[in-house]
């Protein structure tokens, strides 16, 4: 009988804490390092905007990275943010989050653009996300993703000139090009 190497969310657990993001995924560890300059800027500038958003209007939660998010005992990821609202609050644990944020987004840098693009996009349809938004400090530009009724579709391809909006949060509205400068 073969035996079961796939990391679990327990095998996560006991990982080093080294400043090196870990995620486990169908089991196989990815392990990319701190994110630079860009990413930094990017993820700090929408969380401050959509956490505003979120909390003036009482609509859920923001949480960045470091968070785990347990998908199953071998789906574990650390989005760069995400949200919980009110009605899927009760994913939310003390520890973790168990389940499917609403929102998903990831901030690409150079050692996590292939997996953010391919295995985590079918991760997160596969578990029920229902936005995810991957956006790209260089251009900047972001790639938009809605639950439907195969997974997540595409929906739209924004450049530095477009404004990131989205139905999941109606009124808030932000430049891209705001979020780099």
């Amino acid at each position: 009988m073969p035996v079961d190497t796939r990391l679990t969310y327990e095998d996560y657990c006991l990982l080093p804490d080294d400043g090196k993001r870990r995620e486990i995924i169908e089991g196989e560890l990815f392990v990319t390092p701190s994110p630079q300059t860009p990413h930094q800027r990017v993820v700090i500038r929408l969380s401050a905007h959509l956490w505003q958003f979120v909390d003036s209007h009482k609509l859920g939660e923001v949480f960045g990275a470091p968070f785990d998010v347990v998908f199953s005992e071998f789906d574990v990821v650390e989005p760069d943010l995400i949200y919980i609202s009110n009605a899927r609050a009760n994913v939310l644990t003390n520890r973790n989050v168990q389940g499917a944020p609403d929102l998903v987004v990831e901030v690409l840098s150079e050692g996590t653009a292939r997996v953010d693009c391919s295995i985590k996009l079918k991760l997160y349809a596969k578990f029920g996300v229902q936005e995810y938004w991957i956006l790209d400090p260089e251009g900047p530009s972001a790639e938009i993703y809605r639950r439907g009724e195969k997974g997540l579709d595409p929906v739209a391809k924004l450049s530095a000139a477009d404004v990131l909006t989205s139905p999941m949060f109606p009124g808030f509205s932000v430049p891209l090009r705001k979020l780099t400068e």
